[in-house]
């Protein structure tokens, strides 16, 4: 994969962080590049004054460093910003964030030598993984403390994993064939001073949001069947009167999901009026939620290709706020919002397929209920992650704390809503999970046979998950289906 700091995209990032796809530099970049550092070289040189060259960091601004202590100064900047604590960050969320920095870096505006951005790339390609404890970050100036800890291994500091295996950073380059860097003047800087952990994590959050999507939409068309409501809700009348795209695609998705089932056919002229909000309702609920998805999508596809050093050189050095993770903080909590009403709603559809009063199959979908529980703790498990959702839906980007002595006095806390928007997520694949488990079990339970559509879903999950003809231990089968739900079914 060719990078150029002007067209990577959330795809390209999950190739190389996940699928660990090999990453070059495009021949474009190092003209860029060579013509920012040569900026840099002069300030240094002539000890012109400068932001982060010739001076202190943050409150720190108005020191001056001599030419004599500037590569020092880039040494100890890594060194002092190395605090993150608590669980390492994933493997898949570092090395996407190294990705994004070697990216942003070569777009040419940062000063940094070509030679680093290679040696960052090198981290990728030779599967080192820098320790990067997961809390730290403020989200402005950027991710100052979790980039940090990605600069001190190429300093040959710090800790790392090497093909998979713990080890000191040091040991880890040798392992690798790669040389520790010297930092020159603003690198240090440079390698810290941006949004790329928030935004690696809001990339890979947003490429399983929409197979999550997808799946989740199966999963509503799934429990509609079992359930045996109407597709009337559905018709594109409806929603030609309130044209909301997210609507409008759901509705004609779900048309499509439930194209000649007996099921709805078998009911279409049956005593009940109308169905339930959680049935009826879908388009109007999942619609928004899928707008989210593609918003936040668009949001970090910019961010993907952006310059958010500070300062940044053009034909001389220029202060900023790019760093401010303001963009991303936003959209994460506003995911984080989608995704929970996602799971939301499927958990009201599986109280529904549980509930006999409410769905006309055996209670708790289980065979010789009584004797057999069937997916009633199931149900609880949902309702559980749905409630922490709930706790972790409430936005970060509203809270602000002011550091650096009151120099930062506004803070974006976009990590933190990127991390929270993960967990989110990862609550919803299992919810959604369940949902397909109690819906495949009420469609075994039925007289009429579902829409081709869903019949094909139902197969390819009966093909890794049997009918539940008695209890059994159901963790395994969510397990099992969050697996098959990695791809959508």
């Amino acid at each position: 994969m060719l990078i150029d700091g002007e067209s990577l995209t959330i795809e390209d990032v999950y190739k190389v962080a996940c699928l660990k796809e090999r990453v070059e530099l495009d021949k474009t970049v190092k003209n860029k590049v060579e013509r920012s550092r040569k900026i840099v070289e002069e300030y240094a040189k002539e000890e012109k004054v400068a932001y982060g060259i010739t001076t202190g960091l943050g409150e720190l601004c108005n020191v001056f460093i001599h030419k004599d202590q500037i590569d020092q100064l880039q040494k100890n900047l890594i060194r002092s910003h190395s605090t993150c604590v608590g669980d390492y960050l994933g493997e898949k969320f570092v090395r996407a964030a190294i990705l994004l920095r070697a990216n942003s870096l070569a777009k040419g505006y940062s000063g940094v030598r070509y030679e680093l951005i290679e040696r960052l790339i090198s981290l990728l390609n030779k599967d080192i993984t820098p320790c990067i404890p997961e809390k730290g970050s403020v989200g402005a100036s950027g991710d100052l403390a979790p980039l940090a800890h990605i600069a001190l291994v190429l300093m040959g500091e710090g800790d790392a994993f090497h093909n998979g295996k713990l080890m000191k950073a040091e040991d880890a380059l040798k392992a690798a064939g790669i040389e520790k860097i010297e930092l020159k003047a603003k690198e240090g800087l440079a390698l810290i001073n941006g949004t790329q952990i928030m935004t690696a994590i809001a990339a890979l959050c947003i490429y399983d949001a929409k197979i999550l999507f997808d799946n989740a939409l199966k999963a509503a068309a799934m429990s509609l069947e079992a359930l045996r409501g109407t597709d009337r809700a559905f018709l594109k009348e409806i929603q030609k009167v309130r044209p909301h795209k997210g609507q409008i695609a759901v509705a004609k998705k779900m048309m499509y999901l439930l194209k000649e089932s007996e099921n709805i056919l078998s009911h279409r002229h049956c005593e009940k009026v109308q169905d339930a909000y959680t049935l009826r309702c879908i388009p109007q609920v999942l619609g928004p939620s899928l707008e989210t998805i593609e918003y936040a999508e668009s949001i970090v596809n910019i961010e993907l290709n952006s310059a958010t050093d500070n300062p940044l050189i053009f034909d001389s050095p220029l202060t900023g706020g790019n760093f401010h993770g303001q963009p991303i903080a936003l959209a994460m909590d506003f995911l984080g919002i989608a995704l929970s009403e996602i799971g939301s709603i499927s958990e009201r559809r599986i109280n529904r397929l549980m509930n006999p009063h409410l769905s006309e199959l055996p209670p708790f979908l289980a065979k010789n209920s009584g004797l057999n529980t069937g997916f009633m703790i199931a149900h609880y498990t949902a309702a559980s992650l749905v409630s922490e959702n709930k706790i972790l839906a409430h936005p970060a980007s509203v809270d602000s704390i002011p550091v650096s002595a009151d120099q930062e006095d506004h803070v974006s806390m976009g990590t933190i809503a990127a991390r929270k928007c993960y967990e989110i997520l990862q609550n919803v694949k299992n919810i959604v999970a369940i949902e397909f488990l109690a819906a495949s079990q009420g469609i075994d339970l039925l007289k009429y046979k579902p829409s081709y559509e869903i019949q094909k879903i139902h197969k390819k999950i009966r093909e890794k998950i049997p009918f539940m003809e008695k209890d059994r231990p159901i963790y395994r089968d969510i397990k099992k289906m969050r697996e098959i739900m990695e791809n959508p079914l």
